[in-house]
């Protein structure tokens, strides 16, 4: 199994559809599962953190008409040149996050408080200089998209499918940054979304970060060790 495919992605995986849009997977087999998902608000529709895959045009046109590509973390450019140019519409960047920037050879635009027109709000939720990371919150659909720092890939979490904290951020979790959200559904961009009780998901996640690393790193060398 390779940490991350590369080539035509044959054999994608949908995950995560709700009335508000859908998730995918373009390499299911890949270690890091890297997940994208399309928005969709009032026929727009926006693509965050997109890994193309053959049929995502026809993706888009289900919910609506393409307006705009999503990146909300700085090394997350992945094919989102590629499909802006595809549609000829811009790639959205946050306010503050620098290092997408110049990976980008399509227009770009840069929102501050929210995604424009479509009720989600921006949460900054890591930006020093190695790591620059935003997410995206709708309170009133519960909606929280977030690229990194939770996922549910077993690299993140002790156990298949649990929302866990990014290993490198074990010992000093983003609580202040996510601190009182309530989302009824997360999306992560590594592995399959939470849908069933993702508020107190979420809590437990930040809460045992710290004191769960030390298991998770000694799982992680062994596999290393061992493969």
């Amino acid at each position: 199994m390779a940490i991350k495919e590369t080539g035509p992605a044959e054999g994608w995986l949908e995950i995560d559809r709700w009335s508000g849009g859908v998730g995918w997977i373009a390499y299911p087999d890949e270690t890091m599962q890297r997940a994208s998902h399309l928005l969709a608000v009032d026929g727009d529709v926006w693509v965050v953190d997109p890994v193309d895959i053959p049929d995502l045009d026809d993706l888009v046109a289900e919910f609506g008409t393409l307006r705009g590509v999503v990146l909300l973390l700085d090394r997350h450019k992945r094919d989102a040149t590629a499909v802006a140019n595809r549609h000829d519409v811009p790639v959205y960047l946050p306010d503050g996050m620098e290092g997408s920037a110049g990976a980008v050879n399509a227009p770009v635009e840069r929102f501050l408080d929210g995604l424009p027109d479509t009720g989600y709000t921006t949460i900054e939720v890591v930006n020093n200089r190695f790591w620059q990371e935003f997410a995206l919150y709708d309170g009133e659909s519960g909606t929280l998209v977030i690229p990194e720092a939770v996922g549910t890939t077993p690299y993140f979490e002790l156990r298949e499918r649990n929302l866990g904290v990014h290993p490198v951020l074990r010992l000093w979790p983003p609580r202040k940054s996510l601190h009182g959200l309530r989302p009824e559904r997360i999306l992560v961009g590594h592995g399959e979304g939470v849908f069933e009780d993702a508020a107190p998901a979420l809590r437990t996640a930040l809460a045992v970060a710290r004191r769960s690393a030390p298991k998770l790193y000694a799982r992680a060398a062994w596999r290393l060790l061992t493969s």
